[in-house]
């Protein structure tokens, strides 16, 4: 069974997301509301993939990315975010993320991008 962490600072997505992924067995080991919880949950649980979102207060995902990346160099990384700008995109693909999934997102978007990361394969999913 696969292993995951959710970081989002809404707490309704990250409750969701959770509901979610538990239902297509995939094993939530942690919920984290900003970047740097994120990293210290990922620390601790050592999940299969973490999922964050891009855009949140105080420590957000590309500080995430970063410290994760510094950590875990072969951290599997799947972004979810609302954000199409160029700058964003250009950023993301420098960080060097296993996947991205654009908000709004269908279900099989997800369990794409897991099958996909599980599997070594870089993913990027158009709206």
């Amino acid at each position: 069974m696969t292993s995951a962490v959710i970081v989002d600072d809404d707490f309704d997505t990250v409750e969701v997301f959770s509901e979610f992924l538990s239902l297509q067995n995939i094993d939530v080991l942690g919920k984290a509301y900003n970047g740097l919880d994120g990293i210290k949950l990922f620390e601790e649980k050592q999940p299969d993939i973490i999922f964050s979102d891009l855009w949140m207060p105080e420590y957000d995902g590309f500080y995430l990315i970063a410290e994760l990346r510094k950590k875990f160099k072969d951290a599997k990384i799947i972004m979810v975010t609302a954000d199409l700008t160029q700058e964003t995109d250009k950023k993301l693909k420098e960080c060097d993320v296993n996947a991205v999934i654009f908000k709004p997102f269908k279900i099989n978007q997800i369990m794409n991008a897991v099958e996909n990361v599980s599997n070594n394969e870089k993913q990027i999913v158009p709206t």
